[in-house]
């Protein structure tokens, strides 16, 4: 059963359209990462997807329950927030106790998930007294006392120093290869989601305007080569002619190529067939952080599409 459909999802706050139609799928045992600028909607459509907001129109199915049943799903979803809802005056250890016993199946102790979230020398701290990092790190210890087949988690990594964060990037790799879990990671921290999530979403005004897997995602644009020459300027007209690419850019002797057919292999034949000297070529390879960028850097550009 794929964890989480949404279509067609709208949702407005008075005249203020935040949703626009919204439509994303989170597959079985994939790690699926939501980003967008801030404003953009990350937040309410995982309310809408957790029943905690109507929404106007569309359809959500979450382990094919529509949000108003999500009661029935048994801990197979846990969410949790950008700001850990733990009552204070409990007791680290007390609030994965209390925890424990509202799960339907337990199937780890509370010592256990304090030892994979790294907080046991903090088991008697109040929450309270708890770094928001470590409170982070006791929400999460929450939701894996039980075996969940989705966890949604809003900005993960707010508040935990390099350790922390590679702890829980370590912690996700590993549930989602041992046990199959299904994640919809929600954060500012790009460079993170890289390194974990299989597959990625940017939401931009009200809509997802890409959402592949990673691979995917950074070979959908023709690929980009820095060209190092003696020439510039022939080299540029010399491309151009051809039709092999497109001269984005310009800067002394290099010049940032957009290939439109062959490769890098081509152009340098084609450089040195004419007499330029060639002395490198360097693929340039997009990062999650480049293609957000050029996606929301204008950001009426879907909105006129609404």
């Amino acid at each position: 059963m794929t964890p989480l459909k949404i279509a067609g999802l709208r949702k407005s706050y008075g005249s203020a359209q935040v949703l626009n139609g919204l439509d994303l799928e989170v597959e079985a045992h994939g790690i699926h990462g939501l980003v967008g600028l801030n404003g953009s909607g990350k937040t309410t459509t995982m309310e809408c997807v957790l029943g905690m907001q109507r929404y106007d129109s569309g359809t959500v199915e979450v382990l094919g329950l529509a949000p108003s049943r999500l009661y029935r799903a048994g801990g197979d979803v846990v969410a949790i927030f950008d700001t850990p809802g733990l009552h204070p005056a409990l007791t680290v250890r007390q609030s994965l106790e209390h925890a424990r016993l509202l799960c339907k199946q337990p199937q780890r102790s509370c010592a256990e998930v304090e030892r994979l979230l790294g907080i046991s020398s903090y088991r008697d701290y109040r929450i309270r007294h708890l770094s928001l990092g470590n409170k982070r790190r006791a929400s999460i210890a929450h939701a894996l006392l039980g075996d969940p087949r989705l966890i949604i988690l809003d900005e993960p990594f707010n508040g935990l120093d390099a350790e922390g964060v590679n702890d829980v990037l370590e912690l996700i790799s590993r549930l989602n290869r041992e046990r199959g879990t299904a994640f919809l990671l929600s954060s500012h921290q790009l460079p993170y989601l890289e390194q974990v999530c299989s597959h990625m979403a940017i939401l931009h005004a009200g809509r997802i305007a890409v959402s592949d897997r990673i691979g995917r995602l950074f070979s959908r644009d023709h690929a980009r080569i820095l060209v190092t020459c003696d020439q510039p300027e022939a080299a540029t007209r010399l491309i151009g002619e051809s039709g092999l690419g497109r001269v984005e850019s310009r800067d002394h002797n290099q010049l940032l190529c957009e290939l439109l057919q062959g490769d890098a292999a081509a152009i340098n034949t084609l450089l040195v067939s004419a007499g330029l000297a060639v002395s490198e070529l360097q693929e340039q390879r997009d990062s999650l952080m480049s293609l957000f960028y050029r996606i929301t850097a204008d950001r009426t550009a879907l909105a006129g599409a609404a």
